[in-house]
């Protein structure tokens, strides 16, 4: 996610969130911004979107035609809202936020967990339960897989970063010895 992007994103997905608390509607706007993060982020409405041939009357019309019946009169006017001030783009960063918020304010936090091998779900449990006794909150945990690691994991929280793979200690001893 570029700086730019979080910079115009957290705006509007902290008047999102703001607005599905007063309401009680936190899952349905997950779920809605979820959907028009990938809808944006397909490739053929991308480039509809960046094309500035297109007006913003024919952006609207194609969102509110793809999302008919799956959007709210309020996601509807936050469309319209995104399309007129060109921030269309901006869409799969305001959902990663709202997400990183609602996680919060549901008392959970998002955890990646990246390793040398894919996890299986009995591991992921595991840790998701160390993890939640540590930091004394429900764990999300994501999983990345990374070769290069060699073995062992590397755990974001955050901005904790909890280094457990071979690839760390051997970056480690090699500071130490001067390497």
């Amino acid at each position: 996610m570029s700086q730019d992007l979080i910079t115009i994103a957290r705006p509007y997905a902290e008047a999102v969130f703001a607005r599905a608390r007063e309401t009680g509607k936190l899952d349905e706007w997950a779920e809605t911004l979820e959907f028009l993060a990938a809808v944006v982020s397909d490739a053929r409405v991308a480039d509809i979107i960046a094309n500035p041939a297109v007006d913003h009357e024919r952006k609207t019309d194609l969102l509110l035609d793809i999302g008919e019946g799956k959007l709210s009169e309020e996601a509807r006017n936050l469309v319209r809202l995104l399309v007129e001030n060109d921030r269309l783009a901006a869409l799969p960063e305001i959902s990663s936020l709202y997400q990183q918020m609602k996680s919060e304010h549901d008392g959970a936090i998002d955890v990646e967990v990246v390793s040398a091998y894919a996890l299986d779900s009995g591991l992921e449990k595991e840790l998701a339960e160390s993890l939640k006794q540590k930091l004394g909150r429900e764990v999300n945990i994501t999983s990345v897989e990374d070769p290069e690691l060699i073995g062992g994991v590397k755990v974001r929280a955050g901005d904790m970063v909890i280094d457990g793979s071979v690839a760390g200690a051997l970056s480690q001893l090699a500071n130490e010895l001067g390497i």
